[in-house]
């Protein structure tokens, strides 16, 4: 089994700094929610998942990476469409259970030519007082 195709759990140790690790509070996978937002518009184009791995790879490229709970194996965004992701800033929550990710996205967001995961798809829902 090649590396790429292990499962996060199962990965070797990753170099991503032990302080980072730390701060983690991954899934039963090892895995972490990643939120990715265009760093000027503010609009949330995607939502993948990372190991520690992943996040490494993000953080030291320049490029986000993802793990691919489908196909069970590590992609980074743009790579066959070339619709990249432009690493801007990483940030973790207060619980350590997801990251944002501001990038400068070349192209759509999305696996089906989308600007974002979002288009299209809102729900009908009770809207609350203006604040």
């Amino acid at each position: 089994m090649s590396e790429e195709k292990l499962r996060p759990a199962d990965a070797p140790a990753s170099a991503l700094p032990a302080a980072v690790a730390a701060r983690l509070k991954r899934d039963d996978a090892g895995l972490v929610a990643a939120v990715i937002q265009q760093h000027d518009t503010h609009e949330v184009l995607m939502v993948g998942w990372m190991d520690d791995e992943a996040l490494h790879r993000t953080l030291t490229s320049g490029r986000v990476t993802f793990w691919s709970r489908s196909r069970q194996e590590y992609w980074r965004k743009g790579d066959t469409s070339g619709h990249v992701q432009w690493v801007k800033s990483v940030d973790l929550d207060c619980d350590g259970d997801a990251l944002l990710v501001r990038v400068d996205q070349v192209g759509a967001a999305c696996h089906t030519g989308t600007r974002t995961c979002f288009d299209g798809r809102r729900l009908d829902a009770v809207v609350g007082p203006a604040a």
